[in-house]
């Protein structure tokens, strides 16, 4: 065993001399070394059998070390290439936490979960609007009420949904915010049964974005954050009635708030 394999053997050992997670602390250390800079960014990882020998441990756990850095986001390849150094970004961190969240909680409750934390983000991110969006963003987000509107009844009204609120968490200016949004909203989106009426439903939903936009340029605070609460609310009654609807329970009658 060489010299650095023992430093990293010893530090898998509890005090009393009890093996710890090998491959948790072969690729701490490797990643260790992509943080400062000793593997660049790009640079293919020395191969299996190189790290085999460096770390002297078994190639399976030298797998599951790699797999474990590529988790984190600090090693990218795949397709039988050979891997190399990355660095993570927020979004793939927040989409390695997302999947671990839904494996927790369960299906349906991380569902009500991701629509309970969406809402907070666009009921804070339509009043930070209100009070703070220039001319430029204002623009912006009139452009997405006006794509809305013309999509109404098409396959493209989702996404112009998605843009429209995207175009509104754009304000607050926070990429953690905003990250979080673009998950949690492509998330539900893949996850939304198709509506009995779908233009109904457009125009409905437009009829909310267009309220809300109004309610910002009269620069009132207090109606915006109603409406776009209502909205919220609206919107997941609809979609559990529509699963339902789908799955053959219930009545074939609505009663939107």
């Amino acid at each position: 065993m060489g010299a650095e394999g023992n430093l990293v053997f010893s530090a898998l050992q509890d005090d009393d001399g009890t093996p710890r997670q090998a491959a948790q602390a072969i690729a701490d250390a490797l990643i260790g070394e992509i943080i400062r800079g000793e593997i660049a960014v790009g640079d293919p990882l020395p191969t299996e059998r190189d790290l085999c020998v460096r770390f002297d441990a078994s190639r399976p756990t030298v797998r599951e070390a790699l797999a474990m850095m590529q988790l984190r986001g600090y090693l990218s390849g795949g397709g039988g290439r050979r891997p190399r150094a990355a660095s993570p970004s927020l979004s793939d961190v927040l989409r390695g936490a997302g999947g671990v969240i839904r494996e927790i909680l369960g299906d349906a409750e991380s569902i009500a979960h991701l629509e309970q934390t969406r809402g907070f983000i666009e009921i804070g991110a339509v009043r930070e609007a209100t009070i703070r969006a220039d001319n430029a963003q204002i623009r912006r987000i009139h452009a997405a009420v006006e794509a809305n509107e013309a999509a109404i009844g098409t396959p493209a009204f989702p996404g112009t949904d998605i843009a429209f609120h995207r175009a509104l968490v754009s304000v607050v200016d926070n990429p953690i915010i905003l990250t979080l949004h673009d998950l949690f909203v492509s998330e539900l989106l893949a996850r939304r049964p198709p509506d009995p009426d779908q233009k109904a439903h457009d125009r409905l939903v437009f009829g909310e974005h267009q309220a809300i936009f109004q309610a910002m340029i009269d620069a009132d605070v207090v109606r915006a954050t109603d409406i776009m609460e209502h909205h919220m609310r609206r919107s997941y009654r609809s979609r559990l009635f529509s699963r339902r609807l789908a799955a053959g329970e219930g009545s074939t009658e609505r009663t939107e708030s």
